[in-house]
């Protein structure tokens, strides 16, 4: 995977990313993944989400990791996770703006906070296909904003997530609309270290799947 760095606009600020296109003319699928929380060391180069990216651009995919305001180069101070959404809105823009580019749709994955910001813009703008929640900290923050959302969905965390407890996650699970599915990572807790790969798997066989 050969990734370049990016910066592109969001408001009055310039954000920090990465960019892994591929070869050939045949139309692909773009995917933005979004980190975890900045606050608490959460960054585009974090295990998981380097691990993600990886394994979908050697599938394909064109896939863009960024850094939220306020953290490595990208401008700007943490926005307690409102201001964030903007930080999503720009990425999506952004991809889905390359030139030239000839999309086989676009997708959102979101780990940790990465999924409770990035998650509110895939289920409002119609430009995005179906999406990913790894971890989503249903033990911290209301999630009830996935409710009524018809794109095909993916939840996934591992069953030693504080964050992430089975009656929580079973509730959510089942408040959402189909088409949807949900992936257990066994011995796996809020970190994943040592499952990147399965994770990384479970994202790739799902997104393949609606290309």
């Amino acid at each position: 995977m050969h990734e370049e760095k990016v910066f592109f606009a969001c408001g009055d600020i310039k954000l920090e990313g990465a960019l892994a296109l591929v070869k050939g003319d045949t139309p692909a699928p773009l995917v933005v993944v979004c980190h975890p929380h900045p606050q608490y060391g959460g960054n585009m180069h974090n295990n998981l989400v380097s691990n993600i990216t990886s394994t979908l651009s050697k599938e394909g995919f064109i896939t863009l990791r960024f850094n939220f305001r306020g953290v490595g180069y990208s401008e700007g101070s943490y926005g307690q996770g409102v201001e964030e959404v903007r930080d999503v809105e720009a990425a999506v823009d952004f991809l889905e703006g390359l030139d030239p580019v000839e999309t086989g749709g676009l997708f959102m994955v979101g780990y940790s906070f990465g999924a409770m910001v990035g998650l509110q813009v895939a289920v409002k703008d119609d430009r995005i296909r179906g999406w990913v929640g790894i971890s989503p900290p249903v033990a911290m923050y209301d999630l009830g904003y996935l409710k009524g959302s018809n794109k095909p969905k993916l939840l996934l965390y591992g069953d030693s997530d504080q964050v992430c407890p089975e009656k929580e996650m079973a509730k959510l699970f089942g408040s959402l609309e189909e088409p949807k599915s949900m992936s257990v990572i066994s011995g796996a807790d809020h970190f994943f270290w040592g499952s990147e790969q399965t994770v990384a798997e479970h994202v790739k066989t799902f997104l393949s799947a609606l290309n």
